[in-house]
């Protein structure tokens, strides 16, 4: 049921965006660097405390019965192969991949009047990838990815906060995690890149780049 107080009602939530446009012309050769372009602007902004998490992404999977699910993942590298993230591989979202690689990423940079889409195929990243990243992680973050059977149903809070200071006490601060088995990296390949820049009057620019079958990359505008 809908609120009519204008302050909740989401029908009567607008913001007009004034940002300056997107140009063809002022687009990179490859996605990926108009991405990193964007990314750094991104960064910036949530230094300046106007974004928040500029690598959090909404990923979009389907299952083999064409059930959609979409969640928010941090990306953790980005390069001309595409981007990456890591998830348990026994994740939701890591079965859907297992029978459909095709995936979608959203970056929604509200405070910029900004959206970057990808569509593209999600591949598991090599071991010794993974395994460069996990030694990275935060010491509780190596011990969470080990207690937790994402996507599975718990019995309570307490029954993962127990699995948890097991691993802990086997595991204490500045002794070596071993990387979990079923734990790991996708990388998504793009094949779709689209740059949304919001416009007055909802008029936004939106460029999109389009693989192309000799290994380049068209760009084609949208309509908003």
């Amino acid at each position: 049921m809908t609120d009519h107080d204008p302050v909740l009602d989401p029908a009567l939530m607008r913001k007009q965006y004034r940002a300056e446009g997107l140009d063809e012309s002022e687009l990179a050769d490859h996605p990926m660097g108009q991405f990193a372009h964007w990314f750094r602007q991104a960064a910036k902004a949530a230094a300046q405390g106007a974004v928040y998490e500029p690598n959090a992404m909404v990923v979009s999977t389907v299952d083999a019965e064409g059930r959609p699910s979409s969640r928010t993942v941090l990306l953790k590298q980005y390069d001309e192969r595409g981007f990456v993230f890591y998830t348990n591989y026994e994740s939701r979202k890591a079965r859907d991949l297992a029978e459909n690689a095709y995936v979608s990423l959203l970056f929604p940079w509200h405070a910029l009047a900004r959206q970057v889409v990808v569509g593209g195929v999600a591949r598991r990243t090599g071991r010794d990838e993974t395994a460069a990243y996990f030694r990275t992680r935060p010491h509780g973050s190596q011990l969470g990815a080990w207690a937790s059977a994402q996507s599975t149903v718990v019995s309570s809070r307490a029954e993962l906060d127990a699995a948890y200071a097991e691993l802990a006490a086997r595991y204490p601060e500045g002794e070596q995690v071993p990387v979990p088995p079923n734990w790991g990296g996708f990388r998504v390949e793009p094949r779709t890149v689209e740059f949304w820049q919001g416009r007055e009057n909802r008029l936004h620019d939106r460029l999109r780049y389009v693989a192309t079958s000799d290994g380049g990359w068209r760009v084609e505008r949208l309509s908003p």
